[in-house]
């Protein structure tokens, strides 16, 4: 597979766009014409530069409005063709590429275009150049792919051939009918992969500013590529992506984060020409084995105070740091004061924070293996005598993820850690599990933060929600583990001063903010949490789920007297309370009742005002 980057799609200057393509691992790029416009050079320096940087121009683009076209209009159209071949010559590039007109006032006459665009191939035949023409979703006769191959069949001309752009089938609701009975490998020019959510709105708008990389959306985009593979198709794939926040992000990790996505794409299909027999599966990841915080001297006593009233103690020391485990159920948290080490550099950075977690993987070797090949930075840990060397990969923001063996013989705290002499009794509240672990990150990272567990982990990716803030909407996708286990909801903002905003800011930066334990008796683990230590929930709140859902006032009066919040729904129920927020962390404790599988997404309303409201005590 030959990947390809549109300039369009990061940010920077030309030179910029180059080089982050370059570093990325593209071996093309397509030219968009106002990159070249506003290039302060020539487009032979162009040219040199992407060959300087290894990098082949595989396309100038876009040209609009060329098929159709009334009288003086056509003939411009022609002349402006002839120039736009000599820059491509300059450039070193023979694509040329055309998108349906959108003009109301062009013909709609199939055969009046097709003989504007045949007379256009003609020019480009004496020149060399192949002309591509994609179908706009918002075209104003041609916009659907259906529509612009039967164009391109008419013309039936050498030197045209169709775009294929993901984007602008899939949010048509188009199928693959056509492109797998049809359309035949030597008339198909570029193709152009990209990937959005699941949105009603105005294509244009749509297309202008939510476009994302294949994989970070709904677009059935695997398909997609495996129809082109069991065509035989083996030219360029091409990113052609229109979004604000990737162009307002550095250029390379947004490279990056293409090149990985095109990478997971092809794990995910096979053809006839590899021996890759069947898509490339992410080894399953069964459970959270520990969360590791970063803390410094007496600066963690109001996060361990806290974790004592839900039940933790210290129950470990580690055999040669500054570091210790408290433990309960199955929940492991570390916390590390020891210098010289990640946590230490963490700490400086963001105070007393979370700096690592770690999945219990099916396959730890392949997991680092795939994440080599997706472009995920290694973390080199040390570790002393005797000890476990845990790999870890770079995560969310500056945290870092370990990787276990799910079916080790030992626990890591068995081997690195010494059992603290008269608290083994101790059993805490009864808290069993980590159930969800909550990641703020900025608008710029979302989309790569839920790619990285899905490409990586093979999570699934659950539809985004909306959660109202009262001083604006959080978003919030969920990344889970194929069997549920674990649970790692995503929230960002567009709303400076909305909770994920909030977060960011007083921890300067990416990073868990919520950590949800699970239970099997809310009451009984809600009883030793002081008053002052609970997220106090309004009355109104309790006065509503009585009218809601109907429950004896006895109930009603249990769950105020422990600010529990509740919902229900056709599986079950689910109760769950919160704690203050702590050094920007805060925690949940949850059961779920029945089969539950949601969040309680019903409260975050109430919760998040009354976050607001303790913020300004």
């Amino acid at each position: 597979m030959k990947t390809a980057l549109a300039t369009v799609t990061i940010s920077g200057t030309l030179r910029e766009k180059f080089e982050a393509a370059a570093k990325a691992g593209f071996q093309g790029v397509e030219i968009f014409e106002n990159d070249l416009t506003q290039f302060d050079g020539s487009p032979k320096d162009v040219r040199r530069m992407a060959q300087d940087l290894g990098l082949e121009i595989i396309a100038l683009q876009p040209f609009r409005d060329m098929e159709g076209m009334p009288e003086p209009m056509r003939s411009q159209k022609a002349k402006m063709l002839q120039h736009k071949i000599d820059v491509a010559h300059e450039l070193g590039t023979n694509r040329l590429l055309f998108c349906s007109n959108v003009q109301p006032y062009s013909s709609a006459d199939r055969d009046v275009c097709a003989a504007d665009l045949f007379a256009l191939a003609e020019i480009a035949k004496k020149e060399g150049i192949m002309l591509g023409y994609e179908a706009l979703a918002w075209g104003f006769h041609i916009a659907d792919y259906h529509e612009a191959w039967d164009l391109v069949k008419r013309v039936d001309h050498p030197n045209l051939g169709i775009i294929l752009d993901t984007f602008h089938m899939f949010s048509r609701g188009n199928t693959l009918d056509v492109l797998r009975d049809d359309i035949p490998l030597n008339k198909i020019a570029l193709v152009q992969v990209a990937d959005a959510p699941s949105l009603q709105m105005d294509v244009l708008q749509y297309s202008r500013h939510f476009r994302c990389f294949p994989g970070q959306g709904d677009m059935p985009v695997v398909e997609f590529l495996q129809v082109l593979k069991d065509k035989g198709f083996d030219d360029y794939l091409s990113h052609e992506i229109f979004n604000d926040e990737f162009r307002s992000s550095s250029p390379l990790e947004k490279a990056i984060d293409g090149m990985r996505s095109l990478i997971w794409l092809d794990d995910q299909t096979v053809s006839k020409r590899e021996e890759k027999t069947t898509p490339i599966v992410a080894p399953q990841v069964s459970d959270v084995e520990f969360i590791e915080f970063a803390i410094e001297g007496e600066s963690g006593e109001a996060l361990t105070n806290t974790l004592a009233q839900l039940g933790f103690h210290e129950t470990h020391k580690h055999r040669s740091k500054n570091v210790s485990l408290m433990r309960q159920g199955n929940i492991n948290l570390i916390l590390n004061r020891e210098p010289k080490s990640q946590a230490h550099e963490h700490f400086q950075k963001h105070g007393v924070s979370v700096c690592a977690m770690a999945f219990a993987s099916e396959n730890v070797k392949a997991t680092l293996s795939l994440a080599e090949r997706y472009r995920v930075e290694r973390f080199d840990n040390q570790a002393g005598p005797g000890e476990l060397n845990i790999p870890a990969l770079r995560g969310i923001g500056d945290s870092l993820v370990y990787l276990v063996s799910a079916d080790a013989a030992v626990r890591f705290f068995e081997v690195d850690f010494k059992p603290i002499q008269g608290i083994q009794g101790e059993t805490g509240v009864g808290l069993t599990r980590f159930d969800h672990i909550g990641q703020t990150v900025s608008n710029t990272d979302f989309l790569s933060a839920t790619f990285f567990y899905k490409s990586l982990f093979g999570f699934d990716i659950d539809a985004s929600q909306d959660l109202p803030d009262i001083h604006g909407l959080v978003v919030s996708r969920t990344a889970l583990s194929k069997d549920k286990r674990v649970r790692i909801p995503l929230n960002m903002t567009n709303a400076r001063g909305a909770s994920a905003q909030r977060f960011i800011q007083k921890s300067k930066g990416s990073g868990v903010h919520q950590i949800a334990f699970a239970c099997d008796d809310i009451f009984a683990a809600a009883k030793n949490i002081d008053s002052e230590k609970q997220l106090p929930i309004p009355q109104n709140y309790y006065r509503d789920i009585e009218a809601r859902f109907g429950l004896p006032a006895e109930m009603i009066k249990k769950l105020q007297s422990h600010n529990i919040m509740y919902d229900q729904n056709d599986e079950g129920e689910f109760f769950h309370f919160y704690t203050e927020e702590v050094h920007g962390v805060f925690f949940e404790v949850v059961q779920r009742v029945g089969n539950y599988s949601r969040y309680g997404e019903a409260n975050a309303f109430v919760r998040l005002a009354s976050q607001a409201r303790q913020e300004k005590k």
